[in-house]
């Protein structure tokens, strides 16, 4: 009897969302067996010209064995993707394995109507990396010379093609592994894509309020007072079935009647009409919504369950969705006019782009910067934030002209390892703030729906720092940041020019800021300035002035009492024109003011920063230069270590894994670790387990004396004060006396064995440990073996991928590192071998999301060798990272 094969099992996390290059949306999944009718459907509507094109000639109709080959797929050796908006397919792309089972011919079909929108190079990336997870390394195809559109998709995708002619046919063939410039360019169209589907979000032509309501206070009510008394400068339209007049326009019933292309539909109906409101603005090609409507996050499992159909919903019908309960976004540049939000009036024109979450801290946010009369450029609430998030925000921001720095209140974070990508890059242009509680990471708010992580405290705040961005607590602290970036240009240096009209206040003024690591280079606290305008004004400037021009002097703080017959005003233009003229920054701290009715909290005189209490002033300037200071390093240039060999790790782990699946981990034996770790050019010093006396010594003797015998149990192998450890043994006979001992000493703790290992040069002992964690994939940590790490948590935390930057900082990063530098007088560590090792850790592991777990303990680093004294390797079935080669949305 012949045993029936078994039907292949569907992919299901191939499908992915994509934003195309226009910056609609459309789903890939791949093909099943069931769209047999939509191909044909798909090719019949297809020009001859398109059908020529893919099979070099013309067929009206695709035969029952064409359909059936095309769709009946093992996702293996014969994969297809489709691309499809609503029910319809509008693309295809498909590769199949040749005879060398490292190489398959590819091959595209796109609709004529959705010709230029980026549907090849997207399936080409999709189908790249499933072929490299069935082990394909090559792809091929072949082209009709005047094709050519699909020959740009390739020659345009990054990778090295070779061309051959032969026979009217042009052979294309090339490989698929990705290069730094395949990934620049996969970075670079995403980057376009995203930033567009925002800008048709905050830069609408047409604007439809859905549940505007006659009812006063009542949010649609509102939402469409606001869009028309901000001036929006295209067309606004309400849509309500009951109605016959809304804020003097006639509404329309439904979104299916408003004439004329919608850009941009904010919808305010109740929770339960919602997914019919988002169904119809998908069948009348709506482009963009924000769903105002709460209920989501009250509504349990439930709720989340709706919000995610109506993300799908969304997305398959080319929309980005903002919401739900979302407070709405503004855009104050002139041409647009947009306050598509609660907040009743649009804000002062400026060049900061706000994004929050939750509408509470997005009205805080908002009510925060108004106070201080920071000008806004975007504002963009995203509620749970169920589809756009803050990266797509940054992507846009990267190219607003009018957004000069970025401000980010997360509560949640769902793809931090793409976050740190594109803060990497748009911090070099545009300062980044982000304010976030010490648990993001660790529980979610109401309503959202993301990973949460398992790393080590500190872990996210570190990849925060790594990635550029200045990071703050509060609301305050933002806005004190903000109130300095926009505006003010940004300080070379740590010296700070200290001007004040008090000694105490001036001395307090020095304190603080050599507490926050600015330098005090210049300290002057008898400014006199109680001599009517005229001549004190002109005073002060001077003295400024002279301040910042002496050497050291990169900014300057100037902090006053109350002076009679001077007004903060009139002070705050006069600082303003000495930043104007030196170039640097200048920040005003006004203290000592009784007066309820002024307030000094804000930007003055256009955009002079001005704070009532010197600390707050201090530490956001502190954070400024460390943002400066960060952009003087090298950007982030990855180089990968020499002697690596990738590939023999990938075959090693597909072999072990063979048969392991779910949250099952397997610890790699001693060999199996040195074998692995060996191919990234790391050596670990070999160490033998023995049960009998002879074994040892016969061990001993193949390794080497001296050598050191140690218990095998974790906890207590490398304890000398517990007798875990035994070092400097030079001969048999003590080999044999050790053993006696070290057996006696352990019986406490139970019976242990013991292992013997050659002896390495002696060195400060470190940890080195790196994990996959759900949310921030691949996690380094490093530290000082003993107290520093067991009992005071001294550790540095650092996210893949690493350049040299980031390598150095890791290790030098814990408080206790000073000892690997000639601590009280004792030789310096080999630094540069330690970061070596390091960099191979970090890329391993970035390579690799297989590799659970590496632990070095001990790494003994000498003054001329870095040794690996103990591994522990454990590899498992990976989670889908949170940032692929591909381009896919979050789902």
């Amino acid at each position: 009897m012949v045993k029936p094969e078994l039907a292949p099992e569907y992919p299901a996390y191939w499908e992915a969302d994509v934003v195309l290059r226009d910056g609609g949306t459309a789903h890939l999944r791949p093909m099943r067996a069931d769209d047999a009718d939509a191909v044909q459907a798909f090719h019949m509507a297809q020009s001859q010209n398109s059908i020529y094109m893919r099979f070099f000639t013309y067929k009206s109709k695709l035969t029952p064995k064409e359909l059936r080959r095309f769709t009946e797929l093992d996702y293996r050796d014969r994969v297809a993707f489709v691309i499809t908006r609503g029910t319809g397919i509008i693309g295809i792309g498909r590769y199949d394995r040749l005879d060398d089972p490292t190489e398959a011919e590819v091959a595209f079909n796109v609709s004529d109507a959705h010709q230029s929108r980026g549907l090849g190079s997207i399936l080409l990336e999709h189908l790249a990396a499933a072929a490299r997870e069935n082990g394909i390394d090559t792809f091929s195809a072949e082209v009709l010379p005047e094709n050519r559109k699909m020959m740009q998709v390739f020659s345009d995708a990054g990778y090295e093609v070779r061309r051959h002619f032969d026979d009217g046919v042009i052979s294309l063939q090339f490989a698929i592994d990705p290069t730094e410039k395949s990934r620049a360019v996969m970075e670079s169209r995403e980057h376009r894509a995203e930033a567009l589907s925002v800008a048709g979000l905050v830069a609408p032509k047409s604007v439809a309020v859905i549940g505007a309501s006659r009812e006063w206070g009542s949010i649609g009510q509102q939402l469409l007072e606001h869009v028309v008394e901000g001036n929006f400068t295209g067309a606004v339209h309400a849509v309500n079935q009951d109605a016959l007049e809304v804020s003097g326009m006639m509404p329309y019933a439904s979104i299916l009647e408003v004439p004329g292309p919608v850009d941009l539909a904010i919808i305010a109906v109740p929770y339960d009409q919602v997914p019919s409101v988002v169904d119809q603005c998908g069948q009348a090609g709506v482009k963009g919504l924000v769903i105002a409507t709460a209920g989501f996050a009250d509504d349990g499992e439930h709720g989340l369950e709706r919000q995610r159909t109506l993300v799908r919903q969304a997305r398959a019908n080319g929309m980005r969705l903002v919401g739900p309960a979302s407070l709405g976004l503004a855009n104050t540049d002139p041409a647009v006019s947009l306050n598509a939000s609660m907040a009743p009036a649009l804000p002062a024109q400026g060049g900061l782009g706000i994004f929050s979450q939750s509408a509470a801290l997005g009205v805080s946010l908002f009510a925060s910067m108004s106070r201080r009369s920071v000008g806004m450029s975007t504002v963009l609430s995203a509620g749970n934030r169920a589809d756009v998030s803050g990266n797509d925000m940054m992507q846009f921001w990267e190219d607003d002209p009018h957004t000069q720095a970025c401000a980010l209140y997360l509560e949640s974070i769902g793809n931090p390892r793409k976050f740190s990508r594109i803060s990497r890059r748009l911090a070099r242009t545009k300062p980044v703030i982000v304010a976030k509680s010490d648990s993001m990471g660790l529980r979610l708010p109401p309503g959202h729906a993301v990973r949460t992580t398992q790393a080590p405290a500190g872990a996210l705040d570190a990849m925060l720092r790594q990635s550029g961005v200045v990071r703050v607590n509060t609301i305050e602290e933002l806005s004190d940041v903000a109130q300095i970036v926009v505006g003010q240009p940004l300080p070379k240096g740590p010296g700070l020019a200290i001007l004040a009209n008090s000694g105490a206040l001036g001395a307090v003024v020095a304190d603080a800021a050599e507490g926050q690591g600015l330098n005090v280079a210049v300290l002057e606290t008898s400014l006199v300035l109680n001599m009517g305008q005229s001549r004190a004004l002109p005073l002060l400037k001077r003295t400024v002035l002279s301040a910042l021009a002496q050497d050291g002097a990169d900014s300057a703080i100037v902090t006053l009492l109350p002076v009679v017959g001077l007004t903060v005003d009139t002070i705050a233009k006069t600082l303003q024109e000495c930043s104007q003229e030196s170039g640097k920054p200048v920040i005003a701290v006004f203290t000592g003011i009784f007066e309820p009715s002024i307030h000094v909290n804000r930007q003055m005189a256009g955009s002079l920063p001005a704070f009532s209490s010197p600390g707050g002033a201090i530490a956001a300037l502190a954070a400024v230069v460390r943002h400066a200071q960060w952009l003087t390093l090298e950007s982030s240039v990855f180089e990968p270590p020499v002697g690596v060999n990738s590939q023999a790790v990938e075959d090693l782990l597909d072999t072990w894994l063979e048969g392991v699946s779910g949250d099952e981990l397997v610890t790699l034996s001693n060999e199996e670790s040195r074998e692995l770790l060996g191919h990234y050019g790391i050596k670990a010093l070999e160490s033998v387990p023995f049960s009998s006396d002879d074994e040892a010594v016969a061990q001993a003797e193949r390794l080497g004396w001296p050598v050191a015998i140690k218990t095998l149990d974790s906890s207590l192998r490398h304890r000398l004060d517990l007798g875990g450890v035994r070092i400097n043994i030079e001969n048999a006979d003590s080999l044999r006396r050790n053993i006696v001992q070290m057996r006696k000493y352990l019986e406490p703790y139970g019976k242990k064995d013991l292992e013997v290992q050659s002896m390495a040069e002696v060195g400060q002992s470190c940890t080195l440990r790196a994990i996959e964690d759900p949310l921030l994939g691949p996690v380094v940590s490093f530290g000082l073996s003993g107290d520093a790490v067991n009992l005071l948590d001294d550790w540095s935390h650092r996210v893949p991928p690493l350049s040299a930057a980031d390598t150095a900082e890791l290790i030098r990063s814990p408080r206790a590192a000073v000892k690997l530098f000639g601590y009280e007088g004792l030789p310096a560590g080999n630094v540069a071998a330690l970061e070596d090792l390091v960099a191979r850790v970090a890329m391993l592991k970035d390579e690799h999301p297989e590799v659970a777990l590496i632990e070095f303990k001990p790494i003994l680093v000498g003054p001329t060798t870095v040794t690996v004294l103990a591994v522990d390797v454990r590899i498992g079935n990976p989670a889908q990272r949170t940032d692929s080669a591909r381009r896919a949305m979050r789902s």
